[in-house]
């Protein structure tokens, strides 16, 4: 999809299609069309389709960036089945016009998203231009080379996001530990500014990593530490991120019920979003230097099976009980973040689809924010509602730890109670960051909007790539306030 910024008067722009926003369903500025809308029924809510006309009619909330992500994302689903290549529409420039263009460019790439792959029957669109007029829907003035800026922005957040989406969506028959290296070094060839390492098996017993080492062992497919890095000639901080990637998880002997088990090929989906996140970092090339971990591997039952009952000794020397081998994500995370903590992060992130708890308590929407530090968690908070990615704080309750006590090992796997089992997790994950990094660490369980199995606002069916436009526009919001 092609988005031309053009210095013309959007009536002297030649185009398929016309786009008008009606805002505050206000109407009576389309006077000449007040028959049409009687016809139609037609108040400013939705959209509505002239064809004799050429335009098409949908309605602008307000100037907040979701709203233009959903207006764009209405428009192009009302035009993507009609035989035209091209459409017209003037600027749309809200509170900041960076954020603003990216958020309309977002909403119309993530509205023509889709995941055929396996369909005999494909159905494309013809329509292949959006030309914006720098004639904007309220008379301002704005900067054109910050909407350009905008634009590509947008076109890089959206594009890494729909590249997480397609590692999510792909079934765990082809998208094994080894593909997802394969994927890595793809990225890296890809881009001269990230390079990619690969460690195997070998390496991981070497690292004494036998949380990570336990989970994999029931696996015909062999474990992978991903190590992906960007640098940048003037970076200003490190950034590491860890991504947990089971790219597929039965439970292990605590096996999942069938119901439960359908969808698990979403458990990568914290990798894939640190793959997408390291992907639009190099392509804005943001001074930063930032390393992604990411722990790959499958979750399987078989005669090698980690068992409950088995004490593990994870690579911090800090012992765990498993009480649920359903609980593994964690036992990866646990020795992904050992190792990305010897690289000295001045900030540390981890990405899991980790607990059903954060899905049972705040929806399959919202992406849970943990952590020690409150000031780094809101500061996170508030940078990510502008992203377009829905999150919240949850802070940990220092009497929970004492759910995850054992009685043979230092810590356990699982908590002794059914209740806040997204923060039990998270106070285990807590238990292996160092003492140094407490306050430099966030935790990101996005078992919620990682995958849906129905459409929701500009979001398809199946992989949200949750994770990766809330991470970058922390980091660039970061980079901004420190500049």
């Amino acid at each position: 999809m092609k988005f031309e910024l053009n210095n013309k008067k959007l009536e002297s722009i030649k185009a398929d299609f016309e786009i008008i926003f009606i805002q505050n369903k206000n109407l009576k500025k389309l006077d000449k069309e007040k028959d049409f809308f009687k016809l139609n029924n037609y108040e400013g809510e939705g959209a509505l389709l002239d064809l004799n006309n050429k335009k098409l009619y949908v309605e602008l909330k307000s100037l907040a960036y979701e709203d233009i992500r959903l207006s764009l994302c209405m428009a192009y689903k009302n035009l993507e089945k009609l035989n035209i290549k091209s459409v017209k529409l003037p600027s749309i420039v809200g509170e900041c016009v960076v954020k603003s263009f990216a958020s309309l460019v977002e909403g119309v790439l993530f509205a023509s998203y889709k995941f055929d792959k396996y369909k005999k029957d494909k159905k494309t669109s013809t329509l292949e231009k959006f030309i914006i007029s720098s004639e904007e829907i309220n008379a301002k003035t704005f900067n054109h080379d910050e909407a350009k800026i905008g634009l590509e922005r947008g076109k890089i957040l959206a594009n890494a996001s729909n590249f997480t989406k397609n590692i999510v969506n792909e079934i765990p028959e082809i998208y094994t530990p080894l593909k997802m290296a394969q994927d890595a070094q793809n990225l890296a060839k890809e881009n001269k500014n990230i390079t990619c390492v690969i460690y195997d098996e070998k390496f991981l017993a070497k690292e004494k990593m036998h949380a990570f080492l336990a989970v994999n062992r029931a696996s015909v497919h062999p474990p992978r530490l991903i190590h992906l890095s960007y640098k940048a000639k003037n970076s200003k901080k490190r950034i590491v991120f860890v991504g947990k990637g089971l790219t597929y998880d039965s439970g292990g002997l605590s096996l999942k019920p069938a119901d439960y088990m359908l969808t698990m090929k979403a458990d990568k989906s914290g990798a894939a979003a640190a793959m997408g996140i390291i992907k639009a970092v190099a392509e804005l090339c943001l001074d930063l230097e930032v390393h992604c971990i990411l722990g790959a591997t499958e979750n399987m039952i078989g005669e090698n099976a980690y068992k409950p009952d088995d004490v593990l000794i994870s690579r911090e020397g800090i012992s765990i009980e498993v009480r649920n081998t359903d609980a593994e994500g964690r036992l990866v995370l646990a020795d992904c973040l050992s190792f990305a903590q010897d690289l000295k992060p001045d900030l540390l992130i981890d990405m899991a689809t980790l607990t059903g708890a954060c899905v049972v308590g705040l929806g399959e929407f919202t992406s849970a924010i943990m952590g020690n530090n409150e000031q780094l968690q809101n500061d996170f908070y508030l940078s990510s509602k502008n992203s377009g990615e829905y999150a919240t704080v949850l802070h940990f309750n220092p009497y929970l730890r004492e759910l995850i006590k054992s009685n043979i090992a230092d810590v356990s796997n699982t908590s002794s109670s059914r209740y806040g089992g997204a923060l039990t997790a998270g106070l285990f994950l807590d238990k292996f960051i160092r003492k140094e990094y407490k306050d430099k660490w966030l935790h990101l369980d996005i078992a919620g909007p990682a995958y849906i199995e129905k459409s929701w606002g500009y979001s398809s069916f199946g992989a949200g790539g949750a994770g990766v436009r809330m991470c970058v526009n922390y980091l660039i919001e970061m980079l901004r306030k420190n500049s």
